[in-house]
């Protein structure tokens, strides 16, 4: 993963002039190898549920945040994307540059008002170009069992745009967990929730539902219990 991220991230460099479309055909390969070598090396699989969930057209993806697994194969499940990030992985060597191929909305997390007004018009301007934005509502990772207070940026963005709202849930923590080296065998759970509509609706009402979808169907595919942690 570390030679390809430096290969990406020094090929970024020369490809960002590039339509987004392109620059997205190029890096797509990357998350494909990673999540390929991860389950032949280490053993670590993944199944999809609720396929059938995901929506024609642009729509917001609220997805779990336990590990580094689901930055990439969210890219093999749903249409191109980019995410919503805090600004200090662009300055990240290699891995920064590789980010910047897929548009991301890099945001000052210090910055309060702003970084949400930030999250609303970049995310309508990349919806309205028809690509995906990818946000996760905890803010970062968060270790299996544990439960965090959602944030509302994404939500103000749903009500803002109209776009709906897919949730998703998976257990990849239990396989690869956040700041540890070593990957644990066995089989990924992503589970994809119905759209939720957005239109005409009070952020706080959003992001209630999905948070309630999300956190309901983790009691399910995930052995470790949950506790609050603010």
């Amino acid at each position: 993963m570390i030679t390809s991220t430096v290969i990406v991230g020094l090929l970024a460099i020369f490809l960002i002039p590039l339509p987004f479309t392109t620059r997205y055909a190029i890096a797509h390969p990357y998350s494909v190898m990673n999540v390929s070598l991860l389950k032949h090396l280490c053993g670590v699989d993944y199944v999809v549920e609720g396929k059938e969930n995901i929506p024609e057209g642009a729509a917001i993806i609220f997805s779990k945040h336990q590990s580094t697994w689901e930055t990439m194969a969210l890219q093999l499940v749903f249409p191109p994307q980019t995410f919503v990030v805090k600004r200090e992985l662009m300055w990240v060597p290699f891995f920064g540059w590789g980010l910047t191929l897929l548009k991301p909305i890099a945001i000052n997390r210090a910055a309060g008002q702003n970084a949400v007004q930030q999250i609303v018009s970049q995310g309508i301007e990349r919806l309205k170009a028809g690509i995906w934005v990818v946000i996760f509502p905890e803010g970062t990772r968060v270790r299996p069992g544990q439960k965090i207070r959602y944030k509302k940026g994404g939500a103000i963005l749903a009500a803002e745009s109209g776009y709906p709202v897919v949730p998703v849930a998976h257990n990849s923590g239990e396989f690869w967990p956040k700041k540890q080296f070593l990957k644990k065998p066995g089989t990924i759970r992503l589970v994809i929730g119905p759209p939720i509509k957005t239109h005409g609706r009070k952020p706080d009402a959003i992001l209630t539902e999905a948070e309630t979808w999300i956190e309901t169907t983790m009691a399910q595919i995930s052995p470790t219990p949950q506790h609050n942690h603010n």
